[in-house]
């Protein structure tokens, strides 16, 4: 809009000199009386303090509506742990594990059980359990595989600190503490169970050997000193892990998470952690193509 129409149409007290252009702003005040000056200025003066009046009881608002806010995130944030259990076909080990973790784990411990479509009549034994406001129960009509699974868990998860623990009793949830209190106490911001830093108790040459090569290659395509990547045992800040978008579903999940927290500068750590180590036949299931599968999951998610 031209600037002649844009002052003609606010009819301010004066008027536009007749021989402007559109492009100038050549305006001939017209002189008032000296009382409407006055009352012009108290009326202003009304106007302003009015305004100001208006944008305190805004702020007022605004700050009150910051504190409730900040009061609703903190009781979102209501546990001080998230357990994470993903599950399929441990219908006689889950139920150990569960009571296990209802005797070690600190109270205000959420503990999150994701059935990844099993058949064994385990998805029909949790959805008998009493139900109780610190444990949610997800059942999945299909396998989607771990990775899947923990994703689903971390978007459930409320936990300041957030750790998964297998139910296959390869790893006893008593030992998960020692992973989780550095975190906790703010000296980590990622934490790994290491399964080889105290007494190795893995049988299988030929699986410690695939172990140490995949963690020996995360190593040099992340600058972590890790050695045991491929743990179940791990824990982190509850605000890091759910800021980190994931996608693998099956056991990629293991390096991804480790080389997207090494592109992020979290701080990470080892302790040591216990493992009795299960056959096929008793229900393992990791195998040879899923390290070929993590050896393509590091490369695609490499940090150097």
């Amino acid at each position: 809009m031209p600037i002649a129409d844009s002052i003609d149409t606010a009819k301010p007290a004066g008027r536009v000199c007749e021989n402007a252009t559109p492009n100038d702003c050549c305006i001939e005040l017209v002189s008032q009386p000296a009382e409407d000056n006055v009352v012009s200025r108290v009326n202003e003066t009304l106007d302003l303090a009015d305004a100001a009046l208006q944008a305190a009881s805004a702020s007022e608002l605004l700050a009150g509506a910051s504190e409730q806010a900040a009061h609703n995130n903190q009781a979102d944030a209501a546990y001080e742990l998230t357990i994470m259990v993903p599950v399929f076909n441990e219908r006689e080990t889950l139920p150990k594990v569960l009571e296990r973790i209802d005797e070690v784990m600190p109270p205000r411990t959420q503990v999150i059980v994701i059935d990844d479509g099993s058949t064994d009549g385990t998805s029909q034994w949790l959805q008998s359990l009493p139900k109780r406001t610190e444990r949610t129960v997800i059942c999945r009509r299909m396998n989607r595989g771990k990775g899947s699974a923990v994703r689903l868990a971390i978007r459930h998860s409320q936990g300041r600190v957030v750790a998964i623990q297998d139910a296959d009793l390869e790893y006893d949830p008593i030992d998960l503490l020692k992973v989780v209190q550095p975190v906790l106490q703010g000296d980590a911001d990622v934490v790994y169970g290491s399964r080889y830093l105290g007494e190795i108790s893995d049988p299988s040459l030929l699986h410690r050997f695939g172990n140490w090569a995949l963690t020996t290659l995360s190593n040099r395509l992340t600058g972590l000193k890790l050695t045991d990547m491929e743990t179940c045992h791990k824990a982190f800040r509850g605000e890091l892990i759910r800021s980190i978008p994931l996608r693998e579903c099956r056991f990629g999940f293991e390096p991804e998470i480790t080389a997207k927290v090494a592109v992020r500068g979290a701080s990470v750590k080892e302790v040591a952690t216990n493992y009795q180590c299960r056959s096929y036949d008793e229900g393992k299931k990791i195998g040879w193509r899923d390290g070929v599968s993590a050896l393509a999951c590091m490369w695609r998610y490499r940090s150097r």
